[in-house]
């Protein structure tokens, strides 16, 4: 059954956007003109609940927000990062609906068992946990309802609020990070792009073995119901207590599951956090949701190594290099130190050949220290436009980073680099990025 992105969808959404919105709006005017103090926990859980009953690109954006430094009381961020692995899931009454929609009145003979209560849900639909006639055990990944039409409604939406976020803050130029979202926001509502996605790094990680990735039921899936292999597995955030030895392991392989396809293929999976791993019986890492994948050209990830090479040596023609091959323009020296304030932080673990902590402080979201000084200094600089590789490039690696502070990992990062990066050339990620790439279908 086709799902169209139609106009009456779309003004439906407009109207439950604004009215969220404004709800929103009314609070932070209360803060100004009624000091109210919205850094209340009252306060942020209604926010955080408003956003995400609203589900769809908002509340992804949401998320993003509760990394960016300064914008929202730390109530607000640490209650929006919760969004990523407890949003409102759809009502059984919905997910009955849009099973139909997918497979058919018959759906229900397609399952031995098909639970009613989502295992988890997120921004842009929720996960079933399911068992097919066959009695393999499957994991049922169904879009909410009219997510084509509410990403139309909403980028709109999101396009006037960043010209206004813009016309105050001048510190960033936000239409090629509009432009980014933009263009993955659509690639995840197509759930067979998300199959070859996740084909592409099954032959990336076949090597790999600590790497589980699940395979898909394709002849039961449709381009919003993506069934696949149901991976066992405990939470990340069950390790915190584990042993040093335990909490090390899983960070190689953690690093190693994001950073291997990088290097070798010019390839992330660009949407890091806890709720997209889980740790098997044997300590391997199984890696979920491949809807926000991001491919480079392999001369971006040369820009990613020179640069790192460059501010070891401290040779600044070379570091203005290689920020133009990431895709910054008309850098000078002024702008060159202030993104090397950046640059140097995302770096740090690997400059040493040591045995160290991701960053010093276990608190808060990795870098928003470091994070809240650059933008301040980028206030007042001008407005810097950050290319479009660098953001999902930027928030994967806050991500990843965040995980490893909840994991208080103790490892030598600069060994698991240079040993990732030691056979490193151009043409060597062209040919493997065609070869995984072909292997998926893309």
């Amino acid at each position: 059954m086709k799902e169209d992105n139609n106009l009456v969808s779309r003004v439906k959404r407009y109207s439950k956007v604004t009215t969220s919105l404004t709800s929103l709006a009314t609070k932070f005017a209360g803060k100004k003109y009624l000091n109210f103090d919205l850094s209340d926990q009252k306060y942020a859980a209604q926010i955080t609940e408003i956003l995400g009953n609203l589900k769809g690109p908002l509340m992804k954006v949401a998320q993003l927000s509760a990394t960016i430094p300064d914008l929202l009381p730390e109530e607000y961020a640490r209650k929006l990062a919760e969004l990523q692995s407890n949003a409102p899931p759809m009502s059984w009454v919905f997910v009955k609906r849009r099973m139909k929609a997918e497979l058919g009145d018959d759906w229900e003979n397609h399952f031995l068992q098909f639970d009613k209560e989502a295992s988890f849900a997120a921004s842009l639909g929720q996960v079933h946990k399911a068992k097919l006639l066959n009695k393999d055990k499957v994991a049922c990944k169904l879009q909410y309802p009219d997510m084509s039409s509410a990403v139309e409604a909403d980028l709109s939406q999101l396009k006037i609020i960043f010209k206004i976020y813009s016309s105050y803050n001048k510190s960033i130029q936000i239409r090629e990070i509009y432009k980014e979202i933009e263009a993955r926001l659509k690639e995840e509502l197509d759930y067979r792009l998300e199959y070859k996605h996740l084909k592409a790094f099954r032959s990336i990680h076949e090597k790999n073995s600590y790497i589980k990735i699940p395979r898909v039921y394709e002849k039961v899936s449709t381009n919003r119901l993506l069934i696949m292999e149901f991976l066992e597995g405990k939470k990340l955030i069950e390790f915190k207590k584990a042993p040093q030895k335990v909490r090390n392991e899983l960070a190689k392989k953690l690093f190693m599951a994001w950073y291997y396809p990088f290097y070798k293929y010019g390839i992330i999976h660009g949407d890091p956090h806890l709720g997209n791993y889980s740790v098997d019986k044997n300590n391997n890492i199984n890696l979920f949701d491949y809807g926000c994948v991001r491919i480079f050209p392999p001369k971006f990830v040369k820009g990613v190594i020179d640069l790192y090479f460059a501010l070891k040596e401290k040779d600044n023609k070379k570091i203005k290099l290689a920020y133009e091959v990431w895709g910054f323009k008309n850098i000078d020296d002024k702008l060159m130190n202030v993104l090397n304030k950046w640059a140097l932080f995302l770096y740090d673990p690997i400059l040493k050949d040591e045995v160290r902590r991701i960053q010093d402080s276990d608190s808060g979201i990795y870098g928003a220290k470091i994070a809240g000084e650059v933008h301040k200094e980028l206030k007042k600089y001008g407005g810097v436009k950050p290319p479009r590789e660098f953001v999902f490039m930027d928030r994967a690696a806050v991500g990843l980073g965040s995980i490893f502070i909840h994991l208080k990992a103790e490892i030598n990062w600069y060994r698991l680099f240079h040993e990732l990066i030691r056979d490193f050339s151009v043409t060597n990620v062209e040919k493997s990025q065609k070869k995984a790439l072909k292997a998926a279908g893309i």
